[in-house]
């Protein structure tokens, strides 16, 4: 029912738009913000439409608000016809062209504007139409559809010698109308005379803007295809025409830097179009290219554009009163209210005088989509990135139940609202601004806390499943899914920890492995420990909370907070012997042999080890029998055993390629370069380390990448080769290893957060091999003072070996007796034998002691 309207009429008697938007509004029960958010529109339109400073608004917002109030049948039309009325004058026309219907025009094509980063599409919608006799550009408003259909009409143009012209569709467009404009754009009056008129000679036709009237426009093509079978069809618009043989051809919005993509200069970032498009028009906008300081937000603004060229253009704009770091400061959480001319292709003196917003332009194609697509894409937007299939559609199931979701998401991607790139499952991905509005109408709708409800515990399965794989074989694809989902996994885990803190555990303590790979130990541990002191998870099964205690003992050995997490590893180590989980209690002993040997507590290590060892051949567990193989190395190493070490670290090797386990087959043969070394054997430890290291940074473990090399840099150091040596510790520590400086820096301001697994290890490390370097070359007072900054860190850390080769090394440079006295304490807590090339170099300093005497 049409409400009633006491405000004033319009000349022809009927309602004025502002006083009819409000009457329809009130009726409704509905506040301006609330039809705004039912709209898709801003509340800045709704206000200024009834206050009449808005008189002639775009055909898309009409439709959205007619939508939105619910109008039908007289009371939609009257509303449409008042907001949008058809102007009395014939439509545009072209001089020499036969007169077109008032609502649909032929026109002149347009010289095509330089495209940034379209060759491709121009290159394969070339190609299209050669071989289907509509194709169809389809996506959202100012994806540049228009753009793309002029260039390659031009493109094209030699190949169609009966001519390429095109057709603007107007508002209230009929089949008669479309068809008079596309005979006429010919120099026919008739349809029946278009295929004389052509005479065997392809044609290309490009129809423009067909949402204004999809059916007729549908009508009007069916006729002309079989009219004139030489004629092909460029049409552009936001959905499908629905033509027999129609290709549709979706446009996707402009390739935008990745998100860890850290641009080095301006030519780096022009190699994505989002990027190169935006600094072209601030280039019209102000005189100064971006500076360098500018790169990082550019890059970080067209991510968030999504590299929709609508909302480039609206953004670069402001570029004339701010820097490229205040647009995304002020405008990189709100690009939905980007507001502009809409770039539309029509003739200057016929553009609207109303302009569009960027959630105006998501929402026309939003409301295209059936009630239950909409819904999907609202729960859509609860992811953060790219995601697949499979977790689309659990996230879109509902009790459980499969579905194929692979429609769906197809009318998603035709709409533009879905991008689809790569090649891995992980393709599929909402352009930022589709899923923020998207996410305001789940707000709308009342859904958001149950979306992202349903989300963390999709993410927290997903993440339980992938975890397994972390180890063994298959540890590459784990860690790259991982990746994958890191910005879900950290909206998941944020969310859950406050609303579904039991979920929040199951999904943190399945990530230990991950986080330490990726150098996260510290906040990982840091999450583990507030789920596990929340009250709301104290009811959680026991097994589930011994392996976040675990992990969090795993992650905490990283950075050398290990003490204050054995309790809890020991702890944890009981719950699952208690509960016959073979695989925790092994998992346990491991974690435990390491906080052990790190605490000094050697005995206690080696035993967990044996017992791990144990209990892994009886269950017949081939990777845990060689991960409590290679605990063992160490105590044989310990005890100056290097044969037996050799031994053991062979039956590690072969085990681990047993079972497949890539990852711990490369760690101990990083062992056996090491073990090498320390037999004296510097050139094959060089060679067995950089091969290693090599393999290492393929498979992506950085921290045992970067430990290796040193290892190798000392080996050199050995060797006797202490240009290379230096080089290589200044590849690692580029902030302060200066090569033959006279005095080491305090070297714990060298370690980047994570960088190894123990930053004093790092700082020893570093210290050994400058020492070695600068004993080598005689230069006894160097090697003294860097000998002496490597015991000091080794003896805070895990490496008690080290310790003993530093001290080894000062006292061989001081010759000072205090040093053996020092290294006597040292052997005696550690329980460190020496090595026999060590013996020999403290006997040769105690010869030259007594023959000084």
């Amino acid at each position: 029912m049409t409400p009633d309207h006491d405000g004033a009429r319009s000349p022809g008697g009927r309602t004025g738009l502002s006083d009819l938007l409000r009457g329809h509004r009130l009726a409704a029960g509905l506040t301006q913000a609330e039809l705004a958010g039912r709209a898709g529109v801003g509340v800045r339109t709704v206000r200024d439409l009834e206050r009449g400073r808005a008189v002639r608004p775009q055909r898309t917002t009409v439709d959205l608000l007619a939508d939105a109030l619910g109008l039908a049948g007289d009371d939609r039309r009257e509303f449409v016809a008042t907001a949008r009325p058809t102007p009395a004058r014939p439509g545009p026309r072209l001089p020499d062209t036969a007169a077109a219907g008032p609502s649909a025009a032929p026109v002149a094509l347009p010289q095509p504007v330089p495209l940034v980063g379209r060759d491709r599409d121009v290159a394969e919608v070339s190609g299209l139409l050669d071989a289907h006799p509509v194709v169809s550009l389809v996506g959202l408003a100012g994806v540049g559809k228009t753009a793309l259909a002029v260039t390659v009409a031009h493109a094209v143009a030699a190949r169609h010698p009966g001519g390429v012209s095109g057709v603007l569709v107007g508002e209230g467009s009929d089949v008669a109308d479309v068809l008079a404009a596309s005979a006429s754009v010919f120099g026919v009056n008739r349809l029946a005379d278009l295929a004389c008129r052509l005479d065997g000679r392809p044609a290309l036709l490009v129809v423009d803007a067909v949402d204004r009237a999809p059916e007729p426009v549908a009508g009007a093509l069916r006729a002309l295809t079989a009219a004139a079978p030489d004629l092909r069809v460029l049409v552009t618009g936001r959905r499908p025409v629905g033509l027999p043989g129609e290709l549709v051809r979706p446009v996707a919005p402009l390739d935008v830097p990745p998100a860890d993509a850290a641009p080095a200069d301006r030519a780096d970032l022009d190699r994505w179009p989002a990027a190169a498009l935006f600094a072209a028009r601030l280039a019209q906008a102000r005189r100064e290219p971006p500076t360098a300081a500018e790169l990082p937000a550019l890059a970080a603004l067209v991510r968030r554009l999504g590299g929709l060229p609508l909302a480039i253009e609206l953004m670069a704009a402001r570029g004339r009163i701010l820097d490229v770091t205040e647009l995304l400061d002020r405008y990189g959480d709100r690009v939905l209210d980007l507001t502009g001319a809409h770039p539309g292709w029509e003739p200057a003196a016929d553009r609207s005088a109303g302009t569009v917003t960027l959630r105006e332009a998501v929402a026309s194609s939003y409301h295209l989509l059936a009630p239950a697509d909409r819904a999907a894409l609202r729960r859509l937007s609860a992811f953060r990135n790219r995601w697949s299939v499979e977790l689309a559609e659990e996230l879109l199931a509902g009790g459980g139940e499969r579905w194929d979701a692979a429609p769906m998401l197809d009318r998603l991607r035709e709409l533009g609202l879905l991008s689809v790139r790569g090649a891995g499952p992980f393709r599929f991905r909402l352009l930022d601004a589709v899923r923020d509005f998207a996410a305001e109408q789940a707000d709308v709708e009342g859904e958001t806390a149950g979306i992202r409800l349903r989300h963390a515990a999709v993410i927290a399965r997903f993440v339980h499943r992938t975890a397994p794989g972390l180890v063994g074989a298959q540890l590459s694809g784990a860690v790259r899914l991982l990746d994958e989902a890191t910005s879900d996994i950290t909206a998941a885990l944020a969310y859950a920890a406050e609303h579904a803190p039991e979920t929040a555990l199951l999904l943190a303590a399945s990530l230990p492995r991950w986080w330490r790979l990726r150098g996260r130990d510290v906040s990982g541990r840091r999450w583990l420990r507030r789920l596990l002191a929340d009250p709301r998870t104290a009811g959680t099964r026991s097994t589930l909370r011994a392996w976040a205690m675990l992990g969090a003992a795993r992650l905490a050995a990283e950075h050398g907070a290990g003490a204050e997490e054995l309790p809890a590893a020991r702890a944890a180590l009981v719950i699952f012997a208690e509960a016959g989980d073979v695989v925790g209690e092994l998992s346990a002993r491991s974690v435990l042999c390491v906080l052990l040997r790190g605490l000094g507590a050697h005995d206690e290590a080696r035993e967990q080890a044996e017992a791990a060892l144990a209990t892994a051949t009886r269950h017949g567990r081939v990777r845990e029998m060689a991960v409590a193989q290679s605990h063992l190395t160490w105590h044989d190493v310990r005890a100056a055993r290097l044969a037996d070490a050799r031994r053991r670290l062979a039956t590690v090797d072969r085990l681990a390629a047993q079972c497949g386990d890539r990852r711990l087959r490369l760690l101990a043969r990083a062992d056996q370069a090491e073990l090498t070394r320390l037999e004296g054997r510097y050139a094959e430890a060089v060679e067995q380390g950089r091969r290693v290291a090599t393999a290492l940074a393929e498979l992506g473990d950085p921290r045992r990448q970067r430990r290796t090399v040193g290892k190798v840099a000392l080996a050199l150091a050995g060797q006797g080769r202490g240009d290379e040596a230096l080089a290589a510790a200044a590849e690692l520590w580029p902030s302060g290893a200066v090569p033959g400086q006279r005095r080491p820096p305090v070297m714990e301001s060298l370690n980047p957060p994570g960088a190894v697994a123990d930053a004093r290890a790092e700082d020893a490390l570093r210290g050994l091999i400058e020492g070695h370097v600068a004993l080598r070359r005689g230069d006894r007072e160097l090697a003294v003072e860097w000998f002496a900054a490597a015991a000091d860190a080794a003896a805070g850390g895990a490496g008690r070996r080290d310790l003993v080769e530093a001290l080894v090394g000062l006292a061989v440079s001081s010759g000072d007796p205090a040093v053996l006295d020092r290294l006597d304490a040292a052997r005696r807590a550690t329980g460190v034998s020496l090595l026999p090339q060590e013996e020999e170099l403290l006997f040769s300093l105690e010869a030259r002691r007594q023959k000084a005497r």
